[in-house]
């Protein structure tokens, strides 16, 4: 039997829910762009738990020892990162923007191509503004580091939440962009073989090839990472293709310690089981899902690696579904309040559970597994 965690509404209070609303979730329009059009929806991310402010900075490198399997022509392999960090107190700095303007324009191009219960129009994307601030000096001494790596298709800045709440608990967390999968990455500069803003090439759900070529890309993104800035001694989270990416990337790399995979395959496509499920691993790893996503392939893979015993566990949120784990957990509630998304939108994306249960929910499973094995 699978341990589940439960967040669905039987479990809560309608009051207690309704005193928690200003503090997790809201809406409010944002100011007509011309004068007599309609206001865009500004969506707020909830705030983060621990005792610390956070501090933000974004990183660009530059790895000259790989082309990029995308788009070759730019000849090296380049990311763009976040650093989230327990930060010196202060309110003189800004908070960062989930998504720079280049970016959100870009995103909404293609959110209802992304992710069909995203609304075509409506929303001022760029409006979303992180718990982090831009700037802020990080508190001293040394920190445990935690990577995350996201969804296929998504961006690092749709796991700000979460990353921005372990930081507020004394982890310093990278997000990493995978460019070429991503929705979309902009860099700090434009070049002649690829523009500012770069989008994804994906056209589609992915075929086996292209699983094989993101898996083994964001894998090498991910230790390049550790290499560049010298880490050793990490943990490392990842959401759906991330998932996939860390867990593996854990079985190849011992500066990794400990590893959360959500809801990503731990196989091909082909069905091919990755290195990781076909041997045992020394170090943890969790495992969670949600049983809105959970299906027969998620099954077998992750059955492949509990059967080696180790130190793997394997958690499930009910009433839930596969973007509960991310910025959307939060965000498309406040869309289906607007009238922007339907109640079967939602549903398809993040479960019929309130986020704000879900949400601490999910902060509370990965915030416990990196106490026990990556101590602040």
């Amino acid at each position: 039997m699978i341990p589940s965690f439960a967040p669905g509404r039987r479990f809560v209070a309608k009051s207690a829910l309704a005193g928690a609303t200003a503090l997790l979730l809201g809406t409010a329009p944002a100011s007509a762009a011309v004068r007599g059009a309609a206001p865009l929806l500004r969506l707020r991310l909830p705030a983060p738990g621990g005792p610390y402010p956070v501090g933000a900075s974004t990183l660009h490198l530059v790895d000259p020892s790989r082309n990029d399997p995308w788009d070759p022509r730019i000849g090296v392999r380049e990311l763009m990162v976040t650093v989230l960090h327990p930060a010196v107190p202060g309110h003189r700095f800004p908070r960062l923007a989930q998504m720079t303007p280049g970016a959100a324009k870009s995103f909404a191009d293609v959110a209802h191509w992304i992710h069909e219960p995203l609304p075509q129009t409506g929303v001022d994307w760029a409006a979303t503004l992180t718990h982090a601030r831009a700037g802020a000096q990080p508190l001293p001494g040394r920190r445990p580091v935690l990577l995350y790596s996201p969804g296929g298709g998504d961006a690092r800045v749709m796991g700000s939440s979460l990353a921005v709440d372990l930081a507020s608990h004394g982890w310093t967390v990278i997000t990493v962009d995978h460019p070429g999968d991503a929705s979309e990455v902009e860099f700090p500069d434009e070049r002649s073989d690829r523009g500012r803003v770069r989008k994804s090439v994906l056209t589609g759900p992915p075929d086996a090839a292209t699983f094989r070529t993101m898996i083994s890309t964001r894998v090498a993104d991910l230790r390049f990472v550790l290499d560049a800035l010298g880490l050793d001694r990490v943990g490392m989270y990842g959401h759906s293709a991330g998932g996939t990416a860390v867990a593996q990337a854990l079985h190849e790399d011992r500066r990794i310690v400990a590893a959360v995979n959500l809801e990503g395959y731990l196989d091909q496509m082909d069905g091919e089981l990755l290195p990781v499920a076909q041997q045992a691993t020394d170090r943890p790893i969790l495992l969670a899902d949600t049983d809105g996503f959970r299906n027969a392939r998620l099954d077998h893979s992750w059955a492949a690696l509990l059967a080696h015993g180790g130190p793997v566990v394997r958690r499930q949120l009910d009433d839930t579904h596969h973007w509960v784990f991310t910025d959307y957990a939060a965000l498309v509630p406040q869309l289906q309040e607007a009238g922007l998304t339907t109640a079967a939108g939602r549903a398809a994306m993040i479960g019929r559970a309130d986020p704000r249960v879900t949400v601490p929910a999910v902060r509370d499973l990965l915030r416990s597994f990196f106490a026990r094995h990556l101590p602040r």
